[in-house]
Formats: C-alpha cells, structure tokens, sequence
C-alpha cells in the first residue's frame, strides 16, 4: 500500500473527523481506512488521533502533520497537473457540484458526452440545494444560482439568470390572480419558499416602478429541494419563485402560468466556487471550457 495513499486517507479522516465517512469518500472499507491510519502511524511513530467507541480527534502532532500533508498532496497534485497539461489524455477524478435544478437540468444531461470526450476523467456529480463544506465534501467545483458572497480567484460569475413567478391554473382559479408582489404578502395567496430549517423570514427580491423591493411572503408549504418546490406549483399548491430554466417547459404547456407580472423577480446569478488551490487543475479547465457555453445557451432569455 502507498505511503500516498495513506497520506490522503488521513486527511480525509482528519477533515471529516470520521473514519467510515472518510472510508466512502475514498471508496474503501473502514477497515482498510483504519488500517491506513495505522500504518502512517507506525511509520511517523506517534499517534495522529486519539480513538474511543464513540469519537476520533486529532492529536497535537495530527494537527501539525495534517498542515505537511496538505502540502505534500498539493505539490503532487501540481506535478500531476503539470503533466496532464502537456499530454492528449488527462486523467483523474473531477468532484462537481450543483444545486439539484441546475444540476439535474443543466449539467447532468452533458455528463456523457465530456465522457465520450475524455474518457479518462472520471466524473463525480452531487447535487444539493445545500450550501455545501468544500472540504468536507471533497470538492473540486459547485455551479450555484444565488447571491456569492464574492467575486475573484475562487467564486466568478457566469451570468445573470432570469426567474419567474409562476402557478397551476387551478390555484390561479381558487386563489386569483396576483398582479405585484403586495398581492404576495396577503394571506390569500400561499408561497412555496426554498429554505432550510431555523432560516429567517422568505423575503422575495422582485422589480418595481420605484426599483427592486424585498416582499416579504408566506406559505404552509417548504422544502430545501427546489423541485419539491415544483411539484408542488403543478398540483395548485402555491406560488412558486423558480429559474425560468427549470419551469419553461411547464410555461409552454399551460402546467404553469407566470403571475404578478408588474413586479418580475429580479435575476438571480448563475456561479461557480472552486476549491482553494495553489495549482490549476487541467481537468477543471477543461470542464469549465466545455461546460460554461452550455450553460449560457441554457439560460439565455427566450427572444
């Protein structure tokens, strides 16, 4: 076995704090994580973590050496780079991230064919409506929509990305039909907002005659999964605030309906985070070439 391999599999352990997640993030049993451990161990003779039944922390010397072994994986990862760059096949494992929307509509169904051009890259797609612990979850991109709480190396913007307000038919014909966002904030209409748990109010961001406004808005029904959202929205439950992406089809048929046309959503930003490296990665570049016009075309306005 490696002495790499066991480098990385100790700080999988140690940013997880836990050795059979650690064990799934690297696809290996726990055993053989443990085993791992175990063997760095013995060959740096000190402990790195201390273990009970029931938790694993770090050990002082595990926290000095977990700050050498990033830089040992990162100096390996930029001669790997290096080479990738001036070969015709790069290789390795691409973890990407997006928001279950985005994800499912946008990147999914492109997944395939960056395969067919780059067979070798291996691609590893999560989706979550979540933010998401790069760390944690290994990654090496999230493509989001949102407001990113930067702009420069790590975070850029792609574009601007239009969204709707939008409802079934039937809740349009129980419920009426809203023209402004204060028709929003009255308790006969029901909201279907996107938020976790413990959030604070749902305040929708819409576009005035005086400029954008926040609209404060309500409903019985919440989900931190966006088409949960959109289900819902078919079935006459609400008002949903959705990427006009993800709900055009259902424009198109009749599913859905847009409302309070006067007050439009102002546009949410379409963006991507990368992991914090000192390196490029060529595999990154050449998903962000093949993935960024796709995603443009995606979301560009209807003329």
């Amino acid at each position: 076995m490696s002495y790499l391999d066991n480098v990385r599999t100790f700080v999988r352990v140690y940013e997880l704090g836990n050795m059979s997640a650690a064990a799934r993030d690297q696809h290996i049993s726990p055993a053989v994580a443990s085993s791992r451990v175990a063997q760095l161990e013995a060959h740096l003779g000190v402990r790195l973590f201390e273990r009970t039944t029931r938790s694993l922390s770090a050990t002082d010397q595990g926290r000095l050496f977990y700050e050498g072994a990033c830089r040992i994986l990162g100096s390996v990862e930029a001669a790997e780079a290096a080479i990738s760059e001036v070969t015709t096949s790069p290789r390795g494992i691409l973890h990407v991230a997006a928001s279950s929307g985005l994800g499912r509509r946008l990147i999914a169904p492109h997944v395939p064919q960056f395969s067919e051009l780059y067979p070798l890259i291996e691609l590893r797609l999560r989706l979550s409506d979540r933010r998401l612990d790069f760390a944690a979850e290994g990654l090496d991109i999230a493509f989001m929509l949102g407001d990113p709480e930067e702009d420069g190396q790590r975070i850029k913007r792609i574009a601007e990305c239009p969204r709707l307000l939008c409802a079934s038919p039937s809740y349009i014909a129980r419920a009426g039909m809203p023209g402004t966002g204060a028709d929003l904030e009255k308790d006969a209409h029901s909201c279907l907002t996107l938020r976790s748990s413990g959030s604070p109010e749902c305040h929708w961001n819409l576009r005035t005659s005086t400029g954008p406004r926040r609209f404060a808005v309500k409903g019985r029904f919440e989900s931190d999964d966006g088409d949960v959202l959109t289900d819902w929205a078919l079935a006459g439950h609400g008002i949903t605030l959705k990427p006009a992406f993800e709900v055009a089809p259902y424009i198109s048929s009749g599913e859905l309906v847009v409302v309070a046309e006067q007050t439009p959503p102002v546009p949410t930003a379409l963006f991507f985070q990368q992991s914090h490296r000192q390196h490029p990665d060529p595999k990154l570049r050449l998903f962000l070439d093949f993935m960024t016009p796709r995603l443009l075309a995606a979301i560009a306005p209807s003329p």
